[in-house]
């Protein structure tokens, strides 16, 4: 038997504890004035803890670290309850908005750059804002355009796009295209007017930037493979709405956000 607490055995006691707290990842991530996502990383055994950490944590969630620290500690922590009667907080802190205009110029920018690609077709598209949205979110912890995506068996799909695309066809920002790429049927669009840049923040462009460097190559069956591989889309059950805040489970090569680096600031 290991005579140690490996980061996984941590990582769930902390879990355990928070829950029995009543406590939501952000407000014990306040309290220990660490990150939301470093604590999903340590919750999630990926991120270690050291000794003023596990101070910080004892003190909000009860626990004396000899306890703690010990093979045979208990889970069973004194706790208030919640002034509602109910234990349960959602861990959801950030419900996304669409912002209309900040996605049609999302969608634009990305348009001006791939457009002229055969292989871009809605299948494609979809997948390109799928991680735009999703990358942005894991980096920055603020939604990119608002937009929320289903899981359907063909990949992540963003909602109300036929509605929002149609309306920037009847405005003359869009023009659809149909078309066949390798013997399959394909709808495709070209923008007819330019992003407005100054919708778009440069941390925004740069998450895109490098979403399209990556991927905007990709066939439509690559694309949806790869989206199928990624937690947020595993973790949602088929045709509900896909939680952003599942981005902080992801592992490489998903992962866009350098949690190492954190570690070293904390």
């Amino acid at each position: 038997m290991q005579d140690y607490l490996t980061k996984k055995d941590i990582g769930f006691r902390v879990t355990e504890l928070r829950k029995k707290k009543g406590l939501s990842q952000e407000e014990l991530a306040k309290r220990v004035h660490i990150s939301r996502s470093s604590l999903t990383q340590i919750e999630l055994g990926n991120r270690g803890v050291d000794v003023l950490e596990l101070q910080k944590l004892s003190l909000e969630l009860g626990f004396s670290l000899d306890e703690f620290l010990s093979h045979d500690f208990e889970l069973n922590p004194n706790f208030v309850e919640d002034p509602s009667g109910s234990l349960e907080k959602k861990e959801r802190i950030s419900v996304p908005k669409l912002h209309i205009e900040k996605f049609k110029n999302v969608l634009l920018y990305m348009l001006e750059r791939c457009a002229g690609k055969p292989n871009v077709g809605e299948t494609v598209l979809y997948k390109l804002l799928y991680f735009s949205d999703f990358n942005y979110y894991e980096l920055y912890e603020e939604h990119l355009t608002g937009a929320k995506y289903r899981k359907l068996p063909f990949g992540p799909v963003p909602q109300k796009l036929d509605k929002l695309i149609q309306q920037m066809i009847e405005s003359k920002q869009l023009q659809r295209v149909k078309t066949a790429y390798r013997g399959y049927a394909q709808t495709r669009y070209l923008p007819l007017v330019k992003a407005d840049l100054q919708e778009l923040k440069a941390s925004e462009t740069e998450v895109i930037d490098r979403v399209m460097e990556q991927m905007s190559d990709w066939s439509a069956a690559a694309i949806s493979q790869y989206s199928h591989k990624d937690i947020p889309w595993l973790a949602s059950k088929k045709g509900e709405e896909i939680n952003y805040e599942l981005v902080f489970y992801r592992e490489a090569p998903f992962s866009v956000r350098n949690y190492d680096e954190e570690t070293e600031e904390s």
